[in-house]
């Protein structure tokens, strides 16, 4: 029997095993040990992310590619965010009645500053520096 219970023993012990994997491969964004390597798409300094004319006042535009939301709180006034929710990592997904909405849990960011309208979001959304030159955004 000892043959049995060592399979039994092995099995058991690499189901613990794989689970352990895929537990850690669900990590929450944003914790200190992520090392997932992620190969997701950033806009880089410098690159155009859209022109002034397709960001309406007191709303935005997401640029998903990118990873970045554009807004115009005010009048000529361009504020830039990651487009990434800090509760669990999804792409906010529109830009209305002055805030940035996630779509997996309801979270709701201010355009002006990015903090958090509405949780369950527990951070402001980074903001990302960008410059207004003539009619082009652009990350800084």
């Amino acid at each position: 029997m000892t043959d049995s219970s060592t399979r039994r023993t092995v099995l058991a012990t690499g189901a613990a095993a794989a689970a352990a994997a895929l537990t850690a491969g669900c990590s929450k964004y944003g914790d200190s040990n992520d090392s997932s390597g992620s190969s997701s798409v950033k806009a880089s300094g410098g690159q155009e992310l859209a022109k002034t004319s397709d960001i309406p006042v007191g709303g935005g535009k997401i640029l998903k590619d990118q990873k970045v939301v554009v807004t115009q709180p005010k009048k000529d006034e361009f504020k830039a965010f990651s487009a990434i929710c800090t509760h669990q990592g999804c792409t906010v997904s529109a830009v209305a009645n002055g805030t940035i909405n996630c779509p997996c849990h309801g979270s709701k960011f201010h355009i002006a500053d990015g903090s958090v309208a509405g949780g369950p979001a527990p951070k402001p959304l980074p903001a990302e520096q960008i410059t207004v030159e003539g009619n082009s955004i652009r990350l800084a």
